[in-house]
């Protein structure tokens, strides 16, 4: 007994070069799906996951999509977020140092398992380097994989059904002691009742730095007005489907998860520019705003706006050189913010807002005929 017990506290706190192992066992996965935005949401699904298995998530690196590259860039996650806020709340470590320490003794190449709910793609495995970003994610660390693992009919829903003590009696540590997904172990949009688990994510010096310097050197001193746009040509494409699509993307995030708030509008997704003008003249007339501060993906509509607010003697500006995550972190300091309800990239900025108590708006939302409905019904 004696002994057993000496092997368990052995295998549970040392192995070579003072590397501890967590016994029960690691979350390995590919954020392959979009962009930061999208990630994002799936990282939050994906923390809150390998909590409810009790598992350290070691934290991919953000897969970006730069012009000129034929494949994606793994950027480590590290570099845009601190690390310990996280531990406050589960263990992780980063992907780096999972392959470099703790892969040697727990995930060796002949043990190699590709997790995902069924066959993807041509063949009947889960394919799990097949395209871009798949490939280059999983070749940045070296790995390939031997061998596939359908977990189906589990899913990734903790939160309901005791999920979470199938997955672990379906595939317990000592057997299983690395799942690595091909994809997010989560839901997108994420789930309601991880949201709250933004309050965890908190940008790196380096990323707050620049925000804080561009607030300070560049707008003009007084409150400021954030805003997204998005206004690309993939954007556009996009908000044709709302028809059929209702809850498009991130729309739950203003619209409800049961679109119990209504349902999505082209004057959401697609606003016209007058319409934007409209919105951000209110904006600053409640908080005597002395500038406003443009997020984009394409078109930052900063000759446009400059215009509509001359007459309010407000400045309207936008990075040099932008860089998403510091726009990010300028919008989350906003002393209002309107985003696009059906985009990611504004519920990441939402997110963050909420969780430091800061308020936030939408593009075309609620609609005009909504208030309408809603101050009748007051009256009433």
């Amino acid at each position: 007994m004696m002994l057993k017990l000496l092997i368990h506290v052995l295998f549970c706190v040392t192995v070579s070069a003072g590397v501890e192992i967590d016994p029960n066992g690691y979350i390995l996965y590919c954020p392959c799906m979009g962009r930061f935005g999208n990630q994002a949401d799936h990282f939050l699904g994906s923390l809150a996951f390998a909590k409810a298995l009790n598992r350290t998530l070691a934290l991919p690196p953000w897969v970006e999509y730069r012009f000129g590259e034929p494949k994606s860039v793994q950027v480590p996650f590290s570099h845009y977020f601190e690390l310990e806020p996280l531990l406050k709340f589960h263990r992780v470590v980063t992907m780096e140092e999972f392959m470099e320490n703790i892969a040697p003794k727990v995930w060796s190449p002949e043990k190699r398992t590709a997790f995902c709910y069924m066959a993807r793609g041509q063949g009947t495995d889960c394919n799990a380097k097949e395209g871009n970003p798949f490939g280059p994610f999983w070749d940045t660390f070296n790995v390939d994989f031997v061998q596939s693992e359908f977990y189906g009919p589990l899913n990734y829903d903790v939160h309901h059904q005791d999920m979470a003590r199938k997955w672990n009696s379906r595939y317990p540590s000592q057997k299983s002691p690395v799942l690595a997904f091909t994809g997010a172990p989560a839901s997108f949009p994420v789930q309601l009742e991880n949201k709250d688990l933004q309050k965890f994510l908190v940008w790196t010096p380096r990323i707050v730095n620049r925000a804080i310097d561009f607030i300070r050197n560049v707008l003009p001193i007084g409150a400021f007005i954030g805003i997204h746009l998005r206004n690309g040509v993939d954007w556009t494409r996009a908000c044709e489907h709302l028809e059929h699509s209702p809850n498009l993307f991130s729309a739950p995030q203003c619209l409800g998860y049961r679109n119990e708030f209504g349902i999505a509008s082209q004057d959401m997704c697609f606003p016209t520019p007058d319409a934007i003008a409209k919105q951000v003249k209110l904006a600053v007339k409640e908080y005597h705003a002395k500038s406003v501060f443009v997020s984009s993906d394409n078109d930052h509509l900063i000759p446009f706006l400059t215009k509509a607010l001359k007459r309010m003697e407000v400045t309207v500006h936008k990075l040099a050189n932008p860089e998403p995550h510091v726009d990010l972190a300028i919008l989350g300091r906003a002393n209002y913010f309107i985003g696009n309800c059906i985009s990611s990239f504004t519920a990441f900025a939402k997110r963050e807002r909420d969780a430091n108590g800061l308020p936030s708006g939408f593009w075309g939302f609620p609609s005009n005929k909504a208030s309408a409905t809603k101050q009748k019904h007051e009256e009433l």
